[in-house]
Order: C-alpha cells, then sequence, then structure tokens
C-alpha cells in the first residue's frame, strides 16, 4: 500500500494579542489599536489589529513612529498572563483533533493530521471545525492553511487573512508553487530576495531553472532548500516534544557593512525584530543574550552574557566586543537570546 499523502494544518490567531483584548473590551473592536510598550519607554508594537494596519503599523515597529503615523491609537499594554491562557485554551482544542501539534508561539501552530479519521479524514472539514470551536470558545478567530507540505500549509494560513481558510490539495500544489514568489517562501528575507532578484528570479518557476549544484554554491545550505521549497518538497516532521532553546533573528546583508558604525546602525531593526519575537513567545524566562557576526572572510564569532536585559544597549556592548575580533566588514549579524530550561523555570516557581 502506498503511503498516505502528508495532510498538514497551519493554525494561525488572527492579530492574536490584539484580539483577545478586543474580546474582552468591544469597544476597541472598530478602533485603531496596537498591544506594545510605551513611547517614552522606547516600546516597540507587539501587535496590532486591522483598523491600525491601515495606517502602515505593523509589529515590531517603534511605538513612537506607529504615534506618528496614528495620533489615535489605542495602545494597551500586553498581559501576557491572560494570552498565554487563552493560548491554552486553544492548544487544548488542537489536541481534541491530534495529538501531533507542534507551537510555534503562543498565536500559532503546526498539526498533523494524516491519520485523523474523524470528518470522513477531510482536512478542509477539520480546519473548518477548528475554527467554529475556537471562536465559540474562546472568542478567537484563526486563519488555517492546509496542505501537504508544511511551508505551504504556513503560506496557506497567511493567504486570506483575517478569519481565513485556504486549502492547497495534492493535485494544486505543482501548478500552485510554480506561480508563488520567492520571496513567500521560507527563510527567503530581504537580503536573499534581492540576490535572487538581481539574477532575474522572480518566481519559483524561474528558481526550477537553476540546477541543484548552482544554488549550492550560491546559497550554501539553504540551497538544497530553495530547490525542495520550489518543487513543493517539504518532508519535516511536526515535533511534538521539541523544547525551544533560544530567539534569534539574522540577517546577511546584500553588501557587507564596512565598519562598526554601519553595524551599529544596523542592529536596530534587528533588535526591533527580536523583541517582537520574545513577546509573539509570551515573554518566557531567559537565561542570556548573544551576538553573532559573520565578516567578508566567512569567519564567525559568537558573543554571550548573562545578567543583562534584551534592549538595543546590551546588545551594542556585545557588539563592539565582537567586533573587536577582527575589525573587519560584517557580512552576516544576528541578536538572540537564550531561554530557561524549563526545568529551571519549575524551580524558579517552587514555593520557598
Amino acid at each position: 500500500m502506498p503511503p498516505s499523502v502528508r495532510k498538514i494544518l497551519h493554525a494561525d490567531c488572527d492579530c492574536f494579542y490584539a484580539a483577545v483584548e478586543m474580546r474582552d473590551n468591544p469597544a476597541l473592536r472598530d478602533i485603531p489599536l496596537a498591544v506594545g510598550g510605551s513611547a517614552e519607554r522606547r516600546g516597540v508594537i507587539t501587535t496590532c489589529n486591522y483598523p491600525a494596519r491601515k495606517f502602515g503599523i505593523h509589529s515590531a515597529m517603534p511605538t513612537a513612529k506607529a504615534l506618528r503615523l496614528c495620533p489615535e491609537l489605542t495602545l494597551v499594554a500586553p498581559d501576557f498572563d491572560k494570552y498565554r491562557a487563552v493560548s491554552a485554551r486553544i492548544q487544548a482544542i488542537f489536541h481534541e483533533l491530534t495529538p501531533l501539534v507542534e507551537p510555534l508561539s503562543l498565536d500559532e501552530a503546526y498539526l498533523d493530521v494524516t491519520d485523523v479519521e474523524q470528518f470522513q479524514g477531510s482536512a478542509t472539514w477539520m480546519a473548518q471545525w477548528l475554527k467554529e470551536e475556537c471562536l465559540k470558545r474562546t472568542g478567537i478567530t484563526l486563519s488555517v492553511g492546509v496542505a501537504p507540505a508544511r511551508f505551504l500549509a504556513k503560506i496557506a494560513s497567511d493567504w486570506e487573512k483575517p478569519d481565513g481558510l485556504t486549502v492547497i490539495r495534492p493535485d494544486q500544489v505543482d501548478d500552485f508553487v510554480r506561480r508563488l514568489p520567492v520571496n513567500k517562501l521560507h527563510g527567503v528575507g530581504p537580503a536573499t530576495s534581492s540576490r535572487l532578484d538581481a539574477m532575474n528570479i522572480k518566481t519559483c518557476e524561474d528558481l526550477r531553472a537553476l540546477p541543484i549544484d548552482r544554488l549550492l554554491d550560491d546559497f550554501g545550505k539553504f540551497g538544497r532548500r530553495l530547490y525542495e521549497m520550489s518543487r513543493g518538497i517539504d518532508e519535516r516532521p511536526i515535533s511534538v516534544e521539541r523544547q525551544r532553546k533560544s530567539i534569534s533573528v539574522e540577517t546577511t546583508f546584500d553588501r557587507d557593512l564596512p565598519d562598526l558604525a554601519s553595524a551599529r546602525e544596523a542592529l536596530t531593526p534587528l533588535c526591533e525584530k527580536l523583541l517582537e519575537r520574545i513577546s509573539r513567545n509570551g515573554d518566557p524566562p531567559l537565561a542570556g543574550l548573544f551576538v553573532k557576526v559573520r565578516f567578508d572572510d566567512f569567519t564567525t564569532t559568537n558573543l554571550e552574557t548573562r545578567g543583562l536585559i534584551p534592549v538595543q544597549e546590551s546588545y551594542q556592548q556585545l557588539l563592539e566586543q565582537a567586533w573587536a575580533r577582527a575589525h573587519r566588514p560584517v557580512r552576516l549579524l544576528g541578536v538572540g537570546v537564550r531561554l530557561l530550561p524549563d526545568e529551571a523555570r519549575q524551580q524558579l516557581s517552587l514555593p520557598l
């Protein structure tokens, strides 16, 4: 008997933190709303509702800039205990459908429903049930993508937001992927997108024209991922026992940063994006900070520390020390945090 075609769902709560606040206070529902830190404390936007997005506001944007774009913006401080409680109820609904659930953060998860026999085995009906049950039990809308591969399910969940349901059937994969812009592929950020654009590669069909040896030469190990994704291939399993050890953000620059001053400037958007990712994961307890610097000669240095909080000034200190190890132009820059292991978190929560 041939193996079953995989059925993967990617479920993503629509503007999750803002959705919880609008659920609890309906007066916030139709006005521009953002959840984030205050402008006075150099805070950033964690998420915002769709009326706010019409003003160009988005997650990881400095709050001060968001208020300039929309002076009437209502800002709410995040309440992560409340968000964790809602997330736990949503995750419990996921587990009613399948034990193969891989949470990515408080507001999104992958589900492998390949062997689920409920709903006559229809992944589309399962996705509809998830959306209906989450809305009924928690008041939160989901957008769900259904596909035979992980990366396609994630793309599909974003296709018709908010409150979307997009299904990519096995017989539709090839046509869908051929027309897919390469900047929609997971891992293709601004730098890789610019490089592909310079090679006149706009879609996955263009990408398929390149042999794998060329992709490996130009993009290293990621070249194989590009080769596979452009053909709709993603065999990564759903991981149900993964303990996240770190959260990080990095970017490879189109042109090497010539000196420390330019590296400092490039650090700002990375720190903003990192803070947004930390918030999306519920502000977990931290064990330390780190920076990663790859120089123009492809040597890489990592520098870690404990006892500092994840603000730009902390990363500036680490960057200066890391850059001093080589005094060379910078090709890649990354910032991140180490997370406190689960055992240590449990010890912290024990009564004295």
